[in-house]
């Protein structure tokens, strides 16, 4: 027993409700438990509870044993005073004033023994061997509910960009499309170059790609070393005067190519990058005007120059091949750039067509295909789109790694089913 569990047994009267009385055997009917408080205070407020043939109104704390209320200084606190109940597992101290109800008899063995499987299951998700008991109902309005906080969550770091560059934001556009340009191994570091470049000047040189291509891979830091080849030679001459022109400062965190497939080497993903500038007219305001999916898809559908079709990297030359922004690459994109960026800025500004177009084009994506998505699908869960693998995700890693099944509606579900 822990008192997440507890708080989450007296939340939802997971508990014999009949004849309550509290340790010094006054009849007790909960006519409201009260809301969960997740400040500083007792755990439940605006509760009314019936003690004796008194109704009380007020706060209800909960703890493992009644010598917590003493351990915890509460006696101290004046945001204490207005507990009306204090609900415990076990009662192990007699304490004058507030009334106690002890709990420990009137939990369902059943439901502690749930709860102990999911905690300790030892699989990839704890409810791994009961999830094929959840309607599809229950499920699907859960992925509906994860796919908000999700959008929501990605919202955070888009709202810690714009206090960062006051407010501006295609400025945010930019930083997040780099971003996502170099993930997972370099988005931090395509995020640094991003933010080394301000927009302003990108869009200065955004007709010349040798120049914009110039100035990303310079600030990455991939420019600093001795080439042979005419092209990279003419690129390095480029930065170094953009460079001094425009007081630049190369970013100081590493570039990987480790353990990655060439297609998504640095050096192309920039290229690409650096196209995507070029091609592009005013981006994330076409962004907000767009409607339809193949439009956006359209704004990134873009080639890279001619040096690139013989080379990944900007030394080793090899046999021909084109290297477009790719179709999962522009899926990739929509997911994880324009459906979040559209998403916080149609709640910045109270615009809800916004907000329901990002997650309207989610689900007309196909699914992302990733370790996750490999996990559920092969547990019988169906993932047809892009919305059902974000929520596939957000439920992973924010539930379901950390054991937050209270939390979780599957979890809810499994936890009260009686069979």
């Amino acid at each position: 027993m822990n008192e997440q569990l507890l708080q989450y047994i007296w939340q939802f009267q997971y508990f014999n409700l009949r004849d309550l009385v509290t340790i010094d055997g006054e009849p007790v009917c909960i006519i409201k438990a009260g809301t969960l408080n997740r400040n500083q205070g007792p755990d439940f407020e605006n509760a009314r509870i019936r003690i004796g043939e008194t109704t009380w109104a007020g706060a209800v704390e909960v703890h493992l044993k009644t010598s917590d209320w003493n351990r915890h200084q509460h006696q101290h606190d004046k945001n204490y005073r207005k507990v009306i109940l204090h609900v415990v597992y076990e009662h192990d101290e007699w304490q004058s004033g507030i009334p106690v109800l002890e709990l420990k008899t009137l939990i369902s063995r059943s439901l502690l023994k749930k709860y102990y499987v999911l905690m300790n299951a030892q699989a990839f998700i704890p409810c791994e061997r009961q999830i094929g008991k959840v309607p599809d109902i229950i499920f699907n309005v859960w992925k509906s509910r994860l796919i908000a906080e999700r959008l929501i969550r990605k919202g955070r770091l888009i709202q810690v960009y714009q206090k960062k560059n006051k407010h501006h934001w295609a400025e945010s556009f930019w930083w997040l499309l780099a971003r996502n340009f170099g993930v997972p191994v370099n988005a931090d570091a395509f995020e640094s170059m991003a933010r080394s470049i301000p927009l302003p000047l990108l869009a200065k040189h955004k007709n010349q790609i040798q120049q914009l291509e110039a100035l990303l891979l310079g600030q990455a830091g991939l420019l600093q070393e001795t080439f042979d080849d005419p092209y990279p030679k003419m690129l390095q001459r480029e930065y170094a005067f953009l460079q001094k022109k425009y007081n630049l400062v190369p970013i100081a965190g590493p570039v990987h190519f480790l353990r990655m497939r060439p297609g998504n080497f640095p050096t192309i993903r920039l290229a690409q990058l650096a196209s995507v500038v070029h091609s592009s007219v005013h981006l994330f305001s076409k962004i907000l005007e767009k409607t339809a999916l193949q439009e956006i898809r359209l704004l990134f559908k873009v080639g890279t120059n001619d040096f690139w079709n013989y080379h990944y990297n900007l030394k080793e030359e090899g046999l021909f091949k084109e290297k477009p922004v790719g179709a999962s690459m522009i899926n990739n994109i929509i997911v994880n750039t324009v459906c979040p960026m559209l998403f916080a800025y149609g709640d910045a500004v109270d615009k809800n067509e916004l907000k329901e177009r990002a997650v309207r084009w989610l689900e007309d994506i196909p699914a992302e295909k990733n370790a996750i998505t490999k996990e559920f699908s092969a547990l019988g869960v169906v993932i047809k789109s892009a919305l059902d693998s974000q929520s596939l995700i957000e439920q992973q890693t924010r539930y379901c790694e950390e054991r937050q099944c209270l939390k979780c509606t599957v979890g809810n579900y499994l936890l009260k089913k009686e069979k």
